[in-house]
């Protein structure tokens, strides 16, 4: 995503009722966000929907690698010996009858 470029990224709130459909065709083919303003101050951010799917996966990933350093320093983890005799104990082939 390139850097949010003033002249074509931020639009105030009266031009974009007056061409959302414009707007959303610019933002679905461009993937970048349109910081919507009212009142000359930022009002709310519009993205494409591959630019929000991607925006929460980066936000999942983040929290799952804050969540495991919290467990790290807290002492909440297993050898990789453990992890791998836990995995071979449970999924062992069955033996043939």
């Amino acid at each position: 995503m390139r850097p949010l470029r003033v002249s074509d990224d931020i639009v105030p709130v009266s031009d974009f009722k007056a061409q959302a459909a414009e707007w959303l065709r610019r933002i679905g083919e461009s993937g970048q966000p349109l910081v919507i303003t009212q009142n000359g101050k930022p009002a709310g951010v519009l993205l494409s929907p591959q630019s929000f799917d991607s925006l929460m996966e980066r936000a999942r990933f983040v929290a799952a690698v804050e969540e495991g350093l919290e467990d790290a320093e807290a002492g909440r983890v297993h050898s990789h010996e453990a992890v791998v005799a836990e995995m071979k104990k449970r999924y062992r082939k069955p033996e043939p009858r």
